[in-house]
């Protein structure tokens, strides 16, 4: 069944962007209406031969920058592994879609469809009511945590804590839960200051690199239906599993940690960005990023737009409280942005409402209650557990829209990159404020993590995260870490898809060859054309695939990771449109929707530097058996 399109009017999107930033920055769904004999109390049809024991309801649903944003749309609760394999044949027999539903806390459309609604065939499995079990071993070497994938990662890091264990880095909310942060590899900021020993368990790359194990609902040929199945990290499945962008159902996790440490955070507020991302050589010295890179191995910049100083933050692990440290005993001690003050509350709503040369004085004003904030609390110096001074984010913060990429390059090259970035910044800045266009109203965010090393996982035989937008790049063994991007701006912002647009062009013009190489981050926008975010088909058809298949094993690209989705969930149960234009399946090569003689064709052409992947009955010639299970392949799927 066709999804129906409602168009919102303008003043109810103008009131949706302002409650987004806004009101709604608490907001949660707010009702469930329980279907009735047959039909929802909206008019909707109920979903078919619904499962008895298992609750069904339709309710409203809003990401986290409030840009997809859906009325209601069928949810219910899964109170057991058990009930996932249920809905997930449910969903398989009856034509239906199957996706997790978390804490919403992502930008781009990969958990649900922004057009869904309750006449839409997809069912929405709310996974944060009860699988949210946390169990430790610490007699492992390294220590080990199995946790339901539903957990916030605000109780799983207190679970650790009260263990005596603990994160090199993490995302900084604490309301999202550990299966969102899996599917698209969510980090902190992190690499090894210059001199420094990792400790035993611990990773200094995105979170997905911890996984020893999971357990899945996937396809059982033999039963014909869906079953549980616990994967080793050894196995060939997990390359694809580790970060599988909500194309795959995950109940529970094994992670390795390690021993928890005492972190000292300092906050600068006055190094300018000019000395901060000055170009090497330029005489910036001590206050280099580089230089913070070095000697802590932990920093992130978030700077505001139209000002001159960022807010840099730094963080050393610190065994014994420095005298002048202010010592924290649980997260979230930046109250000042967790909340939004009424200055800012009134800018925002301004420039909403079509007074966009305010934008200045909004940079201004955030940097302003940053100074005092930071003052008022004493928290200039934090010093506490890894956790309580990386948690900083609270779902009472300012919503925004986020531009993301994952620049890969080598440590001795960042400050280079940020310098490029910066320049590139300012001249796009003053050249849209010379035509009184302000598409780059929120802050930029910059954060660095090494790469996802699968020996870093103590596993043997531990596969690489496939899709990690952190994974190495074989034919560029000298590129090791990762520079996270965010650009922010306020949903609605008139020109930022243009603006985002010309800036991820400009990416990929400029890190080249064997200076840098460019992927995107997964959980925010990306593939921009005026038109919006997820619009470029040659971002999503080619650069894309192509940033994780370039000088990359043929047994061990994005293509290897699609197709082992597709083995693992054949009717795609598990998946959005946006996921299935990304990731179109292998009997459907040219994209079009059809398999023809097309497919065809291009199949044979791939079969001749492929063999071992044209082989299908794995005996090591191309023959009619092949063709035959291709097309039986076809077929079936």
């Amino acid at each position: 069944m066709k999804p129906t399109h409602q168009p919102i009017d303008p003043a109810r999107r103008t009131f949706l962007q302002a409650s987004a930033v806004l009101g709604a920055a608490v907001w949660v769904p707010a009702f469930c209406v329980l279907p009735a004999s047959g039909m929802g109390s909206t008019g909707c049809p109920a979903p078919p031969n619904f499962p008895r024991n298992i609750a069904v309801y339709q309710q409203a649903y809003r990401n986290w920058s409030g840009e997809i944003s859906i009325d209601a749309v069928w949810t219910a609760t899964a109170a057991t592994p058990q009930d996932v394999v249920t809905l997930a044949n449910w969903a398989h027999a009856n034509g239906w879609r199957l996706r997790p539903r978390g804490m919403a806390h992502n930008w781009a459309p990969i958990s649900v469809d922004p057009d869904a609604n309750c006449e839409t065939p997809v069912l929405l499995l709310d996974t944060t009511a009860h699988l949210t079990a946390v169990s430790i071993d610490a007699s492992m070497s390294p220590p080990t945590v199995t946790a339901q994938t539903g957990v916030a990662m605000e109780v799983l890091h207190d679970a650790l804590q009260a263990a005596g264990l603990g994160m090199t880095n993490c995302p900084a909310p604490g309301a999202i839960s550990l299966g969102g942060v899996l599917a698209v590899n969510g980090h902190g900021t992190s690499v090894p200051a210059v001199g420094e020993t990792p400790l035993s368990g611990h990773t200094f790359g995105t979170l997905s690199n911890m996984l020893r194990s999971v357990t899945a609902v996937v396809w059982d040929p033999t039963q014909q239906a869906y079953a549980l199945r616990t994967f080793a990290r050894s196995e060939p499945e997990m390359g694809a599993l580790c970060v599988h962008l909500g194309r795959a159902f995950l109940v529970e996790v094994t992670m390795q940690v390690g021993v928890n440490t005492r972190v000292r955070c300092d906050s600068y507020r006055s190094i300018s960005a000019a000395a901060l991302f000055a170009a090497p050589g330029s005489g910036s010295g001590s206050n280099s990023f580089f230089s913070f890179l070095n000697s802590s191995g932990r920093v992130e910049t978030i700077l505001y737009p139209f000002t001159d100083n960022p807010w840099l933050k730094v963080w050393r692990p610190t065994p014994v409280k420095p005298l002048l440290s202010k010592e924290v005993s649980g997260p979230f001690n930046y109250p000042f942005s967790d909340n939004i003050s009424p200055e800012l509350s009134q800018l925002v709503s301004q420039i909403i409402s079509g007074s966009a040369s305010l934008t200045p004085a909004f940079g201004a004003t955030m940097a302003t209650v940053t100074d005092v904030g930071l003052t008022t609390n004493l928290a200039w110096n934090l010093w506490g557990w890894s956790k309580d001074v990386q948690l900083y984010i609270k779902p009472t913060t300012l919503r925004v829209a986020e531009c993301g990429f994952a620049l890969s390059c080598r440590r001795s090259d960042v400050q280079r990159a940020l310098s490029e970035f910066h320049q590139k910044y300012l001249a796009m800045q003053q050249a849209y404020r010379d035509r009184g266009e302000y598409p780059m109203n929120g802050p930029v965010e910059i954060r660095v993590s090494s790469l996802d090393r699968p020996e870093d996982c103590l596993v043997p035989g531990a596969q690489i995260p496939l899709l990690s937008a952190a994974r190495p790049w074989p034919g560029h063994p000298d590129w090791d870490c990762v520079v996270w991007f965010n650009i922010l701006s306020i949903p609605g912002t008139p020109i930022a898809t243009r603006y985002y647009s010309e800036l991820e062009e400009w990416f990929y013009a400029n890190y080249t060859g064997d200076y840098a190489g460019v992927r995107i981050e997964w959980s925010k926008g990306w593939a921009y054309t005026e038109a919006g975010a997820y619009t470029n088909d040659v971002t999503i058809q080619s650069r894309i695939p192509a940033s994780f298949t370039q000088g990359m094993p043929a047994d061990a690209n994005f293509r290897t990771a699609v197709d082992i989705l597709d083995r693992l969930d054949p009717a795609r149960i598990f998946s959005t449109q946006l996921l299935d234009r990304l990731m179109p399946r292998s009997a459907d090569l040219n994209g079009d929707g059809r398999v023809d003689g097309a497919d065809l064709a291009e199949q044979l052409v791939a079969w001749g530097p492929h063999p071992s992947r044209a082989d299908l009955n794995l005996d090591g010639k191309v023959d009619g058996m092949d063709l035959a299970r291709l097309l039986n392949q076809w077929g079936t799927l």
